[in-house]
């Protein structure tokens, strides 16, 4: 059973470790990331989000366990970071691959309509559309041209033309400078 006395501090040699491993992990990380570019931490789509939060887990893991040594951590950083070069690189050359590691963006609105079948393959709702489309100032798909699923899984909405700001905000929204009724 751990002591209460433990949970706070344990000694000032683990808190040493922390220092000089973290200092040394962290120079090491942004040197491999300056070296191997900033495609590394793009977030263009899952594969790179994935990869981006295995780089940090990594580094957590490097600054707080006494059984990872700093060279172990290093390597590991170093593998996660070559290994996401490698792909992203060999996927400019193949597309093939390119078409396995990376998702296409989807259109979900267009010219005003909702895309039902591209709603239901991306397991988006109206509720949620209607969010992402408010998020842009829009109050309903009809005021947009197009709203596209990004391969990141973040959303582009570009109004259609002719939209004046009087017609983006929802009904019962005030608008600027108005305050709550």
């Amino acid at each position: 059973m751990v002591q209460i006395e433990n949970m706070f501090f344990e000694s000032w040699s683990d808190l040493l470790r922390v220092v000089l491993v973290g200092t040394l992990a962290y120079v090491a990380l942004v040197a491999m990331l300056r070296i191997s570019g900033k495609r590394t931490l793009a977030k263009l789509n899952a594969f790179d989000l994935v990869v981006t939060v295995a780089i940090g887990s990594t580094l957590a893991t490097i600054l707080l366990s006494k059984t990872v040594t700093l060279f172990e951590g290093l390597t590991a950083l170093l593998l996660l970071i070559g290994l996401q070069w490698a792909v992203t690189a060999t996927s400019v050359r193949w597309p093939r691959l390119a078409r396995l590691v990376r998702s296409e963006p989807q259109l979900l609105v267009y010219r005003g309509e909702t895309c039902p079948d591209a709603l239901r393959r991306e397991r988006v709702t109206l509720s949620e559309l209607d969010t992402v489309l408010r998020s842009a100032g829009l109050a309903a798909p009809e005021q947009a041209q197009a709203v596209v699923l990004e391969s990141d899984g973040s959303f582009s909405v570009t109004a259609r033309a002719g939209t004046s700001d009087t017609d983006k905000l929802p009904a019962g929204v005030s608008g600027k400078g108005a305050g709550p009724a």
